[in-house]
């Protein structure tokens, strides 16, 4: 078998280990639906009719928010999961798995991918009942099957650059508490940008950040392709943002997993 066969074999072994870890531990996968879903829920229910009618929508009101909410709760769902990834990842340089790991005849790389799979699936799974829940409560996209396809591919390829990032980030933290906390950030940004209003009833200067934020460009992609809004140049901003995140979370991932002893 090649290097190249010998390493998909790993992380597909190492994938099934996450899942498998996924299941034992089922509240790090429901914190990518709770959270999203409280936030839903309160701003739809207890904001949404005064958000709803200043978009300026013909009915306004709840239903007319929901469908202005629901992507951008989509993100920070994706953000929320990214806080479980850093917490697993950390969880194996604490408890000593990665040292065993070092020793047998395994990829380095099969490890590492490993975990941004399991997380990308993880977050893929806790994000159908964000979408269910957002559908009972008014949201009604008109999407057909291919906006369907092509919104899923975007939050996978969102939820796959953002768990390299983790990845590291669960890789540079000393303890688990740590971990938990250094994505935090990532929960934030959806509502630095357009995800809950739009960034025209801005201040000048936090409408330049929104305008410019890596999540911004991801949410108007989605509110596009599900709602029908125009897209624009944000599915080329999105790929943009998602080599750039990639990228650094996974060089920065190789260089924390080749330089940090385990314990």
């Amino acid at each position: 078998m090649t290097t190249l066969g010998l390493t998909l074999n790993d992380s597909t072994t190492m994938l099934r280990r996450n899942l498998v870890r996924a299941k034992r531990y089922p509240g790090l996968t429901l914190i990518t639906a709770a959270v999203p879903i409280v936030m839903l829920l309160l701003f739809v229910f207890v904001f949404g009719g005064t958000l709803g009618a200043g978009l300026g929508g013909p009915d306004g009101g709840r239903a007319e928010y929901a469908d202005y909410l629901t992507p951008g709760l989509l993100v920070l769902a994706i953000g929320a999961a990214a806080q479980g990834t850093a917490i697993t990842v950390a969880m194996d340089m604490t408890e000593g798995i990665i040292t065993r790991f070092r020793t047998m005849s395994i990829a380095r790389g099969a490890v590492l991918a490993g975990h941004v799979a399991g997380a990308v699936v993880q977050t893929l799974i806790g994000l159908v009942p964000v979408v269910g829940v957002a559908l009972l409560v008014g949201f009604r996209p008109s999407a057909g099957a291919l906006e369907w396809l092509a919104a899923i591919g975007v939050v996978a390829l969102l939820s796959f650059a953002i768990s390299w990032l983790c990845v590291a980030m669960g890789l540079h933290s000393k303890t688990v508490e740590g971990a938990s906390n250094l994505p935090m950030p990532l929960m934030l940004l959806p509502f630095f940008g357009s995800g809950f209003v739009p960034v025209d009833s801005m201040p000048a200067g936090l409408r330049w950040f929104a305008e410019h934020q890596p999540f911004t460009p991801f949410i108007e992609t989605l509110r596009g392709l599900l709602s029908g809004t125009e897209i624009g140049s944000s599915l080329v901003e999105s790929v943009a943002w998602c080599a750039v995140i990639a990228l650094v979370g996974y060089l920065w991932a190789r260089r924390n997993y080749e330089n940090r002893p385990a314990r």
